[in-house]
């Protein structure tokens, strides 16, 4: 399974297509917040969006739940949460979902880490990345609970030396 997940295109619209078109044949595209679009634009068209903190559109959920082949992910752009000064909100939150993936963007900071057996992704931003200059989205590939990030710059394509593994254990 595969699964591409972006963050804070703030009015990108061709890129967003781009993005979609370049990765086809993905099982789930996910948009954690500030795309700044209607949710009829075309160019967010496929993904599953929520609603951050610079979108007015309320056709976007503030929160959403997917559930892909077992793994169950909760996606939030990040706001409500304060995920700029602490994930412990957002840790609280996930567990309440039983969570086993956690989207999330509003930082526009690059990062994945594990908390209490849940993954917690930040895929950076595609317009206006910070601490770094890279503009960067992450596509996602899970084998079971074996999980691979492959992280992408918006013009370079992969950066195979940004590359993760996680194991995430069996929820009780």
């Amino acid at each position: 399974m595969k699964i591409l997940i972006l963050s804070d295109s703030h009015g990108l619209t061709s890129e967003l297509k781009q993005i979609r078109n370049k990765h086809a044949g993905m099982d789930l595209l996910i948009h954690c917040g500030d795309s700044e679009l209607q949710a009829d634009d075309e160019s967010i068209k496929g993904y599953s969006a929520v609603r951050g903190n610079c979108d007015f559109e309320t056709g976007f959920p503030e929160d959403r739940f997917e559930e892909v082949e077992g793994l169950r992910l909760f996606v939030t752009h990040g706001h409500r949460y304060s995920v700029k000064s602490t994930l412990m909100n957002l840790t609280y939150r996930a567990r309440e979902m039983e969570a086993d993936i956690v989207c999330f963007g509003h930082s526009h900071y690059l990062g994945a880490e594990m908390v209490d057996n849940t993954l917690f992704i930040n895929p950076g931003s595609i317009r206006l990345p910070r601490g770094r200059r890279e503009k960067t989205y992450i596509i996602l590939e899970a084998k079971e609970r074996d999980i691979t990030l492959d992280v992408y710059d918006l013009a370079t394509g992969k950066m195979p030396r940004l590359s993760q593994k996680f194991s995430l254990a069996k929820k009780e």
